[in-house]
């Protein structure tokens, strides 16, 4: 957090002090020099072994239950069919016949594509939000109540409210994604402006520094754990949402698909597709902890 100090201190430091500074560092002690790192440790067998096994056995389980449910109901597909569905599938991904006959490839393409439009422009509008309510403390008491009825609201109840407006199904679940996503940006952005040590905010108003100043050296840095925290919570609820309001609305995308296999009562490609979703919302919110860890402090990775 010292490093937010520095920012806000940087350019306002005068000659004299930075002159009186360097007199005081020369006249310092020499610090001791830092103990070498210890080299890191080489994994024994017995850590090995703990860190794959549990994977492995809970997998193994999995299985295990699922082939005895096969066992038990004649219409379920054992783990070996859906395995041969998965390599048949797979090979070929991306063919397409008609609009409504198309590899499982250009469906997850279609929802990310919706999953990115609405949750871009979620992201647009909730992190300004989240910025303004966390430091106006008249618009903190003006959205709370708003923001404190609508975020319980299940994602699907707006499906009808823009397929009213939008009359077409691509940009009303569009907006169920945007709608769904937007509060934890919200709120989790506004929760970390409001948590901003109150020492860092009397040193701007010393300083005189301007409001974009304030935004950037002092608010953005602080905030940018709680913002991405929220950017991961808010891109895993918009996946959970696609597929339902896929769904629901048809056309191309890994829920309509899902839905369309039932109709064919194609349970195993409906397994693969419980699967790929999993695959894919996985790889999404492990590429924003990435980022996470990338540009904020430790304690974000936790």
């Amino acid at each position: 957090m010292s490093a937010v100090m520095e920012n806000i201190i940087g350019d306002k430091a005068k000659p004299a002090e930075r002159a009186h500074a360097a007199n005081e560092a020369q006249a310092a002690p020499a610090a001791a020099p830092a103990s070498p790192q210890p080299p890191k440790r080489k994994l024994s067998g017995g850590a090995v072994f703990m860190r794959i096994a549990p994977p492995v056995l809970g997998v193994a389980v999995l299985v295990l239950v699922w082939q005895i449910i096969a066992m038990k109901n004649s219409s379920f597909p054992t783990p070996w069919v859906t395995l041969r569905e998965a390599l048949n599938m797979f090979s070929d991904p991306f063919y397409r016949n008609s609009p409504n006959d198309q590899g499982i490839g250009w469906n997850v393409l279609a929802s990310l594509q919706r999953v990115g439009m609405g949750f871009g422009l979620a992201a647009a509008v909730g992190i300004p939000l989240g910025f303004a309510i966390g430091r106006v403390q008249f618009l903190s008491a003006m959205f709370g109540p708003i923001i404190s009825l609508l975020k319980p609201v299940s994602p699907l109840a707006w499906l009808p409210i823009g397929l009213l407006v939008f009359k077409s199904a691509n940009p009303a679940a569009i907006w169920s994604i945007f709608i769904c996503s937007i509060w934890p940006m919200i709120i989790n952005t506004a929760v970390g402006v409001q948590r901003v040590p109150q020492d860092y905010m009397n040193v701007a108003r010393v300083l005189n520094l301007s409001e974009w100043k304030i935004l950037t050296r002092i608010l953005f840095p602080s905030v940018l754990p709680y913002m991405l925290t929220g950017v991961r919570l808010s891109i895993g609820t918009a996946w959970l949402v696609i597929v339902a309001a896929e769904m629901l609305t048809g056309g191309v995308g890994i829920g309509f698909w899902v839905w369309d296999e039932w109709n064919n009562l194609n349970v195993p490609h409906i397994i693969i597709a419980i699967v790929v979703i999993g695959v894919v919302g996985l790889v999404l919110e492990q590429a924003l902890v990435a980022l996470a860890r990338a540009f904020t402090y430790e304690q974000v990775g936790n």
